[in-house]
């Protein structure tokens, strides 16, 4: 079996093969012409691989070991906080209590799992300044749209539903503007000043009557805080407005700073990020949304309720909520990674978090100047935006760097983001990498740009040391395939 060359599970498939034998069948059969229209009823057997179990564990443990991950390398990436996931964390969600109950058990005999829920939305009351949260969102995209669809629920209560535009400033992350579109707004561009933070005039300008929110991360995508805050809110607010809060920066000012004491009405979170849940590759995620008292009677149903009597119950009795958002009750493991998070670290814990995060990002940021452009040169938050401008002018572009990156075993940063800086490439370490790490990555950085200079050939046809070589974005992204064929 080659290292360079790896098989598909089809192509090592031999007829008869078998790595694990099933009980026989002991539910009756069902006629799935009674279920499924004609067209979904597949007329053949699926070619389902033959493989022995030795050749699957050794099929997918070579796989694996192709894989980056958080618990094998640095992961860098600018605006995902990747940082490690406590192991204490997943011993709790396999917990029996918790790994084998079910959503349609009966409320009485999952009190303790409801139990856990609850106190999970009232520390994220407590770290968000808020006024309730629900669990229900399944990500944090899935959590914008959430809370953008309470916004619209509440101006049409309100007779104004003619407020059809949501502002999101030109650093904003690419969900954003996404999330407002599928939630049936248009969005308006507010422009950055030459400081990095949004531009008040500019703002001003673009608000209206017809303003329904202003979407914004604070810290802002290129780490930096957004010092105007009260009063971009107090814009907002004047005419008539919500200001939502993009929770995927978190990382960088929780436990020291909340969105609803910076005048934020809705916010959404990405445990999976700030909060140690296991993400990347489309998931597991899970993007709890937290709103203010006048938002609070939109919120998906059934909210979570703790009775007079100390039980716990799914309130379904919500007149003006926006619905259910997501099956069930959003994604219980997650939330039980998170609570478990939160309750080892403690009040001190969190805080410390922020404080590492974002003397990390400083640490490196202040190392990295001297060899890379910088183009807000201030401190930042928990991370920072290079330039490769200067690379770029000897031939060497910030994608042939991260190409690079590969070389030294490290999954490259954001690159090309936020689109108003240049040949971006925004970092992120993260408060759980040591000093010892940011080194290594930095000198990996140092020596990159050197070879820009000197050897400019070594950083454009990199990765040099990778089992795959230089792949063509373009075409991948235009002509993917998708499924196996079997070849004739």
């Amino acid at each position: 079996m080659s290292h360079e060359n790896q098989p598909l599970i089809f192509e090592i498939t031999k007829e008869g093969r078998i790595g694990y034998n099933l009980e026989p069948l002991d539910v009756p059969d069902i006629d799935l012409g009674e279920l499924l229209p004609a067209g979904y009823i597949r007329e053949e057997a699926a070619e389902l691989p033959e493989v022995s179990e030795l050749d699957i564990m050794r099929h997918y443990t070579a796989l694996s070991r192709r894989n980056h991950g958080v618990d094998s390398g640095f992961y860098p990436l600018g605006s995902c906080t990747m940082k490690y996931n406590p192991k204490i964390n997943e011993n709790v969600a396999r917990y029996n209590g918790f790994a084998n109950i079910h959503p349609l058990q009966d409320e009485d005999s999952v009190q303790g799992a409801m139990e856990l829920l609850y106190d999970l939305q009232q520390s994220l009351v407590e770290i968000t300044g808020m006024d309730e949260v629900t669990l229900q969102p399944a990500a944090g995209a899935h959590g914008e749209w959430t809370a953008l669809m309470m916004i619209r629920a509440f101006h049409e209560a309100n007779g104004e539903g003619h407020r059809n535009k949501v502002i999101v400033p030109d650093s904003a992350h690419g969900t954003n503007p996404a999330s407002a579109t599928v939630a049936g707004f248009e969005t308006i561009t507010v422009k950055s000043n030459e400081d990095g933070l949004v531009d008040l005039d500019d703002l001003r300008r673009v608000v209206g009557e017809d303003t329904a929110a202003l979407m914004l991360t604070n810290p802002n995508t290129l780490g930096l805080f957004e010092e105007n805050i009260l009063e971009m809110a107090e814009i907002i607010h004047g005419v008539g407005g919500k200001v939502y809060y993009d929770g995927a920066n978190l990382n960088a000012v929780m436990s020291k700073a909340r969105p609803g004491d910076m005048g934020f009405d809705c916010v959404h979170l990405n445990l999976h990020k700030t909060f140690t849940g296991p993400h990347g590759g489309g998931g597991p995620g899970s993007g709890p949304v937290g709103v203010k008292a006048e938002l609070i009677p939109f919120l998906p149903k059934p909210v979570l309720v703790k009775t007079e009597e100390g039980k716990y119950h799914f309130d379904y009795e919500r007149p003006q909520s926006i619905g259910r958002v997501k099956p069930y009750y959003g994604n219980f493991g997650i939330n039980v990674r998170a609570y478990t998070y939160i309750r080892t670290m403690g009040p001190d814990g969190l805080k410390a978090v922020t404080e590492y995060a974002v003397l990390n990002a400083n640490y490196m940021m202040r190392r990295l100047e001297e060899y890379f452009d910088l183009p807000y040169n201030r401190h930042c938050k928990h991370e920072f935006v290079l330039s490769g401008r200067r690379q770029k002018k000897l031939g060497v572009r910030t994608l042939d760097i991260a190409k690079r990156l590969l070389d030294f075993g490290y999954h490259p940063p954001t690159v090309y983001f936020p689109l108003n800086v240049e040949e971006g490439i925004m970092i992120e370490p993260t408060e759980t990498e040591s000093k010892e790490t940011l080194d290594a990555f930095c000198d990996a950085m140092i020596q990159i740009a050197k070879e820009a200079e000197a050897t400019p050939e070594i950083v454009q046809e990199a990765p040099h040391t990778t089992v795959i070589s230089r792949l063509d974005e373009t075409r991948a992204a235009r002509t993917p395939v998708l499924r196996y064929t079997k070849q004739a």
